[in-house]
């Protein structure tokens, strides 16, 4: 028998041997050649990293001293500051991965040493290669994936939200001629507190959730009323109706949008054209900022309700013919049974994908940049038009006006409203809640 001391003896010593040096709690526990490879390999990091990391990380904190100049005529290249956030980033990122390698030399070194207080035997390099053949394979298949994800997602998600923290923006701070430095939440309080900034946030994010909502909606009910139409028992050919109906959205969506860009010109037309030879007065389909927006929101129902209508069909014919048996017995309407057992079951079944409609509409940047490019003008706004959309906001920000620290301040808002939003849905979905319980 071990007393509780001597429980603890190996397993701590060896754990403060590898927290001292790595590999060394391995040479303690006489597993000498895996102790000579974390040595080597914790040894080999350090020192050739170590002046990099250095380096990297002092770029990140200051973001260079000294701009690009011109003396006597020749150009002196200084620091860019975005270049030293980004080479940060990544050193930061580097030197996370190095301290999991030390934690893991620890927790190795520990549980080794477990087993030598246990009086159990410590497998060999070989013994140990096998057994992490079987045990971590699915681990190592999933490193390549894992390292591709941190350093082509995370990292550039991370680098968007520090730009928010900089006053990286024209004309003043744009590197390599300006320096760019690190000034808080001073971007967040300009876009709240200046009259320009707020009044355009405030309006488009209205216009934002309206046209989000709307879309959804007009989009679900249209499909809604598509599938019921084709699914009640007295349309016959059916195939070929489904066929007619889903054709719009077999169409590329960047054609068809181009398409309805040049059918509802107000000048040229041949809606307009059409009209006049009827003897009505011409739409100005995208030139009037609200009939830019009500026409938005049809054109984005003839692109979306195919789909809706597809989903809605394959929902009816899974549900139970016998609630509708029951009801009609009870003497139950149409009506009643399409409130009372149709949508509660076809919403609980289409939750999931409504939210990700929502979503998307939220963000969706193609229909908006390609129909009307956020026109038309809107004077109160600051780089932005009567139809535009955050995400249309940001890429003008950025790509024609280079405001790039308030783009991606707009961004990171963008991210927590879509996030709060989806997780307070799906929170809130009786599937959800029914997997919660079990």
């Amino acid at each position: 028998m071990y007393s509780a001391q001597g429980m603890l003896r190996f397993r701590t010593k060896a754990a403060i041997c590898s927290a001292v040096l790595i590999g060394l709690g391995q040479l303690y526990n006489r597993q000498y050649i895996k102790g000579l490879l974390f040595m080597l390999i914790g040894q080999l990091l350090f020192w050739n990293y170590y002046p990099i990391a250095s380096k990297a990380i002092t770029g990140l904190i200051t973001l260079g001293d000294t701009p690009t100049r011109i003396i006597g005529g020749k150009i002196v290249q200084g620091d860019h500051s975005i270049f030293l956030l980004i080479n940060g980033l990544i050193a930061l990122v580097i030197i996370l991965l190095f301290l999991g390698f030390y934690t893991l030399n620890i927790v190795d070194a520990r549980k080794n040493g477990g087993l030598r207080d246990e009086g159990g035997r410590i497998s060999g390099i070989v013994e140990s290669f096998r057994k992490a053949r079987f045990r971590q394979l699915p681990y190592l298949l999933l490193l390549p994936a894992a390292a591709f994800a941190l350093f082509v997602t995370v990292v550039p998600l991370v680098f968007n939200v520090l730009i928010a923290f900089t006053n990286y923006s024209a004309p003043a701070h744009i590197p390599d001629r300006a320096l760019v430095d690190w000034i808080g939440f001073r971007v967040f309080a300009d876009l709240f507190t200046q009259e320009a900034w707020r009044s355009t946030f405030l309006g488009i994010s209205a216009w934002n959730i309206v046209w989000a909502v709307a879309s959804t909606g007009t989009t679900f009910f249209g499909g809604l009323l598509l599938a019921l139409m084709i699914n009640h028992p007295g349309i016959r050919f059916k195939r070929f109706w489904r066929t007619v109906f889903i054709l719009p959205w077999a169409v590329p969506q960047f054609i068809a949008i181009l398409v309805f860009r040049v059918l509802l010109n107000g000048s040229f037309g041949p809606i307009n054209d059409m009209l006049a030879k009827l003897g009505i007065a011409p739409v100005q389909w995208l030139s009037d900022p609200a009939m830019a927006k009500v026409t938005i929101i049809l054109v984005n129902l003839w692109f979306s309700t195919p789909f809706l209508m597809a989903l809605m069909s394959g929902v009816l014919t899974t549900l139970p013919r016998d609630l509708y048996e029951a009801a009609e017995v009870d003497g139950a309407s149409g009506r009643h049974k399409f409130w009372s057992i149709t949508m509660p079951l076809v919403l609980a079944a289409t939750a999931p994908i409504l939210i990700m409609q929502f979503a998307f509409n939220f963000n969706n940047f193609n229909l908006i940049y390609l129909l009307t490019d956020g026109q038309p003008n809107n004077p109160d706004y600051y780089y932005a038009g009567s139809t535009d959309i955050l995400i249309s906001w940001i890429f003008k920000m950025t790509l024609n006006q280079s405001q790039f620290n308030m783009a991606s301040a707009v961004s990171i808002l963008m991210f927590l409203f879509i996030a709060a939003f989806s997780i307070w849905n799906y929170r809130r979905m009786k599937s959800t809640r029914e997997e919660d319980l079990v």
